[in-house]
């Protein structure tokens, strides 16, 4: 399968598989579904109330589905609900955190990549670009690809007494700790432990803490601390 090989800002290279056309017409189907539930549970209410809506509400009610794919990716961490389905999220070439801004540019061209030609424009762009992108990822600088099984934060179960390490992982962001989960996930599969060293003194560094614990130790500490921390 095509993989990227991206270089976070922790200068950690981590590889990911490209989502491919097939799994973002998936996704893209299943946001549909949500969307037109959305519309036929709006058309149910006013046919049961046996009302017709002022034309201001109707504007209303159809922000949601009109900004659902920027508002999704925007509070979702670059996923969309049929994204998440598909285990696939929007990532930065450069290896910075996806911001409004690449947000905003993904959803304004897709009136151009999907909206025109029935989204002929978006499966050609995909089809011969480089890192699999659609005009609006090659514009916001960014792509979708596959997260890996087993990285998700459940997996790092965390007692309900559990007592926070290292307060200071308040200050990471999600992305960062998918970065030091595919390290460790890296770790399993290859027992390298040059990623895992550079992971963890950069995360050191970051936080500017320092630990007794071995790389490996000390990167789960952080992974459950802030999912201690930020589930509170």
């Amino acid at each position: 399968m095509p993989r990227i090989s991206i270089e976070t800002t922790q200068n950690v290279q981590v590889d990911y598989v490209l989502a491919g056309i097939g799994s973002r017409i998936q996704a893209f189907f299943l946001d549909l579904l949500v969307i037109a539930a959305y519309g036929i549970v709006l058309l149910l209410v006013f046919s049961q109330l046996g009302i017709t809506p002022p034309t201001a509400l109707i504007v209303v009610l159809s922000l949601p589905p009109f900004l659902y794919h920027l508002l999704c990716e925007i509070f979702m961490d670059g996923q969309s609900l049929g994204k998440r389905q598909m285990n696939i999220k929007v990532v930065k070439l450069d290896g910075s955190a996806p911001g409004i801004g690449a947000y905003l540019i993904r959803w304004l061209l897709r009136l151009v990549d999907i909206g025109m030609m029935s989204g002929a424009i978006a499966v050609l762009s995909i089809a011969i670009s480089r890192n699999d992108q659609r005009l609006g990822d090659l514009a916001a600088g960014t792509t979708v690809v596959k997260q890996k099984a087993g990285q998700p934060l459940s997996v790092f179960s965390v007692e309900e007494d559990y007592q926070s390490v290292f307060p200071e992982v308040v200050n990471l962001h999600d992305q960062d700790i998918d970065i030091i989960m595919r390290v460790i996930h890296t770790y399993r599969e290859s027992g390298q432990t040059a990623p895992l060293m550079a992971t963890a003194h950069k995360i050191q560094d970051l936080l500017k803490i320092q630990s007794d614990l071995r790389p490996l130790q000390f990167l789960y500490t952080v992974v459950r601390d802030y999912k201690h921390l930020t589930s509170r």
